[in-house]
C-alpha cells in the first residue's frame, strides 16, 4: 500500500512515516482513504514493542510536526497501548503488538475501501 501513495505529495505523511521510522516503530502500514472518506487522506498503523515504545513514538512523532508547523491532536499517550493522532490530512494510530492484532484496523478499513470500490 506505501508504494502507490506518493510521499511528495503530502509533507504530512512524510513526517509521520520518517519519524516512525527513526523512532524504530514495527509493522508501518498506510492505508489510502483519498475518495473513501473525509476523514483523511491516508491512515498509518504502526506498532510500537512496549507501552513506553508506543508514547515515545507518539511524542517524537508530535515534536517532528510541531517543529514542521503543523498542528496535531492526539489521546491515549497515558496508558500507551493505543496512541490516536489526527494530523488532519493523516490519522495515526499506534499500538502495541497484541492490542493491534486485536482490534486488526487494517482489515477493518481495507474491507472499508473495497466496500467502496464496488
Amino acid at each position: 500500500m506505501l508504494d502507490t501513495i506518493n510521499k511528495q505529495e503530502n509533507p504530512i505523511l512524510e513526517i509521520v512515516l520518517s519519524s516512525l521510522e527513526d523512532g524504530k516503530a514495527d509493522n508501518v502500514t498506510v492505508i489510502d482513504l483519498r475518495g473513501k472518506t473525509s476523514i483523511a487522506n491516508e491512515m498509518v498503523i504502526a506498532s510500537g514493542n512496549s507501552d513506553r515504545h508506543v508514547i515515545s513514538l507518539a511524542q517524537r512523532l508530535q515534536e517532528n510536526l510541531k517543529k514542521a508547523g503543523y498542528k496535531s491532536v492526539s489521546e491515549g499517550e497515558t496508558k500507551g497501548d493505543w496512541v490516536l493522532i489526527d494530523a488532519y490530512d493523516v490519522i495515526v494510530h499506534l499500538f502495541r503488538p497484541e492490542v493491534r492484532d486485536f482490534y486488526n484496523l487494517e482489515k477493518m478499513w481495507q474491507s472499508a475501501v473495497n466496500l467502496r470500490k464496488d
